[in-house]
């Protein structure tokens, strides 16, 4: 009754409610997958893909086709022994991690409901709830002002402000968002824009004007290491890295060579095997983490939320994505109240 008997791939296209705009990106809709794992006794299971070709490399038709593949490699396998899975499905880190994170998860999933106990519990169950930010992506200085304000007075203390394509524009637009919004908190999220020396100014300047950043996060280019270093060593605000860790070898490198302060797991980059890798070696190294999202609905945010709240590893939660596009029906295993996520 616990084996697999047939897995399903299927294209899911969503819009935004408005622009999403990062440096170096903007888009108006997202195109996800989601699998169902089916189980002999007809349990299912469900996960879900957020692909991405600017992170991952990742191509959705390429994506889709590889459904005989994953279904020849894990058919019959028991979900009782999922390790056995999540180590077949390691295979596929580099070239398509998304699946590997939605299949890894639909494991569970189907665990879960064969067995009556929530994803959460089986990942340790540590706590029932936990408090996510609400971006806030790259427009003109008055509509991410006014947005900024809204977000806030909803109840979502902590913001993530999207920085990166213009130094001295960014630099006003905080100070702006700062003055409009007392008591919140930011997270700034550069998603590679910055040069070293840009990033240095720009941490410099939040701190000289006591903006209350926790994180500045991803600040240059992912493959730049030494620039990495050198912003983390000169700036007075904790730096964190979010393109530049993929895999569980990355975090390794980078905690290695002292270059970060956090790290931002997102399963849509690791899948959950690397993750709970990623996860043990921030602990020891005594490296904050953060988790994020790429475009989930509700279904993959799930995913990162029972994450979350199974581990208890998290400093800062960015799981708002299922806010930012329109879902016909909401189908995440969780509540929301504000910004908080409860698992059930």
């Amino acid at each position: 009754m616990y084996r697999i008997s047939d897995v399903k791939l299927e294209v899911k296209r969503y819009e935004y409610y408005e622009t999403f705009h990062i440096t170096g990106s903007s888009r108006d809709s997202a195109e996800n997958i989601e699998i169902k794992l089916l189980l002999d006794d007809g349990t299912e299971g469900f996960g879900e893909a957020s692909p991405s070709y600017r992170v991952n490399g990742e191509v959705v038709s390429a994506l889709v086709a590889l459904e005989p593949t994953i279904k020849e490699m894990i058919k019959e396998f028991d979900v009782r022994e999922y390790a056995k899975i999540f180590k077949i499905m390691d295979g596929f880190s580099r070239s398509s991690p998304s699946i590997k994170a939605a299949v890894q998860y639909a494991t569970l999933d189907a665990f879960s409901n064969s067995i009556d106990l929530p994803v959460y519990k089986i990942l340790g169950g540590s706590k029932d709830e936990i408090e996510t930010d609400k971006t806030i992506s790259i427009d003109l200085l008055d509509k991410m002002v006014q947005k900024a304000k809204e977000t806030f007075h909803k109840g979502f203390h902590t913001l993530k402000i999207k920085v990166g394509e213009n130094l001295k524009e960014d630099m006003e637009k905080i100070l702006a968002i700062s003055d409009a919004t007392k008591g919140a908190e930011y997270v700034v999220d550069a998603n590679q824009g910055y040069t070293p020396k840009e990033a240095i100014q720009f941490a410099k300047f939040v701190h000289d004007n006591k903006i209350n950043v926790k994180i500045f996060e991803q600040p240059v280019i992912w493959n730049d290491l030494e620039g990495l270093k050198l912003v983390r060593y000169n700036s007075p605000i904790p730096i964190a890295v979010d393109e530049g860790v993929k895999t569980k070898y990355d975090a390794y490198r980078l905690i290695k060579d002292d270059c970060v302060d956090f790290i931002n797991i997102k399963l849509m980059k690791s899948g959950i095997s690397d993750a709970l890798s990623i996860i043990e070696m921030a602990k020891t190294a005594n490296v904050g983490l953060m988790i994020g999202c790429m475009s989930e609905s509700s279904l993959g945010i799930t995913q990162s939320v029972h994450l979350a709240t199974g581990t208890g590893a998290f400093a800062h939660c960015d799981l708002d994505s299922h806010m930012l596009i329109k879902e016909e029906k909401f189908r995440g295993k969780f509540t929301q109240s504000g910004s908080k996520l409860i698992v059930r």
